[in-house]
């Protein structure tokens, strides 16, 4: 049971990140970001090449510094890949016509390219990252979990705390919620929507790293290894509510746990199922998600 949860936990908090990054994004600027996954993938890319420049020139393949520097980098990557998302997607058209749609299609051309890009330089194959937790178990009881999952949920955790503690309190973080909630009174006393809209993607971006990273413990990197942490992510954040950090949160842990609970007691094929079933018991109940905070102006 310890085990099964643990394995839930590190599920939705992998998960978590990218959905709250895609929650971010959208009710701060009113763009659905598909290019998310590519993000994703941007920095799971840019921690490898860290890890194996560190292997080569220093000969260090594990320890503190090499596992600082694979998620800080891992971070800044995917922040750099949000930038150039907004510097093509959001900056160009978020005054124009029709944002929404013609951000959405802007997205998903640069997540198509991006994954060429990324097949191109670095091949179909995996690339494994190194173990930043250590390779040990904490045993308790009959019981025993990996030292990457206690860090993985700890280290989530205390991100999207952080994150929520700066939103809550920092004046870049209260002019993102003033977007959330009236992008257009927002924009009136002088809130500059270009501004906090990249500050919203690099944010989303860098969550996203961690992901990828923590990820990367597990499943390694690959071009196309940021399709499934999107395709969950958007579930998930639709789930939790677009716009709510703790609709979204609790949307991510019973995802988690019904794909932690699938996985063992049925197929991993079924996975998919039961996720999207869930979703459409939830959405049936609660149209606007669990944290009930969609947009009301977009007017």
């Amino acid at each position: 049971m310890i085990e099964l949860l643990a394995s839930a936990l590190v599920l939705a908090s992998m998960y978590g990140l990218v959905a709250v990054g895609i929650s971010l994004t959208w009710s701060s600027v009113g763009m659905l970001n598909l290019a998310q996954g590519f993000v994703f993938t941007a920095g799971g890319y840019v921690a490898f090449l860290f890890a194996q420049y560190m292997a080569k020139n220093f000969s260090i393949r594990d320890g503190v510094i090499l596992s600082l520097g694979v998620v800080f980098l891992g971070m800044l990557g995917s922040a750099v890949a949000g930038l150039v998302v907004g510097g093509l997607a959001f900056l160009p058209l978020h005054d124009r016509i029709n944002f929404p749609v013609r951000g959405l299609i802007a997205t998903l051309a640069i997540s198509i390219i991006g994954t060429q890009v990324f097949m191109l330089i670095f091949g179909p194959q995996s690339k494994p990252l190194p173990q930043i937790f250590g390779i040990k178990r904490l045993k308790i009881g009959e019981f025993s979990i990996a030292y990457g999952q206690i860090g993985t949920i700890v280290v989530a955790t205390i991100v999207l705390l952080l994150v929520t503690l700066w939103m809550r309190n920092s004046r870049r973080g209260l002019q993102m919620r003033a977007m959330m909630m009236n992008p257009l009174g927002a924009n009136m006393v002088g809130v500059s929507v270009r501004t906090t809209g990249m500050i919203a993607l690099a944010l989303s971006g860098a969550l996203s790293g961690l992901a990828s990273v923590l990820l990367g413990q597990i499943f390694f990197v690959s071009p196309t290894s940021g399709v499934q942490p999107l395709i969950v992510g958007l579930i998930i954040s639709l789930a939790g509510g677009l716009g709510s950090m703790p609709g979204t949160v609790a949307a991510a842990v019973l995802l988690g746990l019904a794909e932690a609970v699938t996985a063992r007691y049925t197929e991993q094929s079924f996975v998919p199922f039961v996720q999207f079933a869930l979703v459409i018991a939830i959405l049936t109940f609660r149209p606007r998600g669990l944290g009930g905070v969609l947009e009301d102006v977009r007017e």
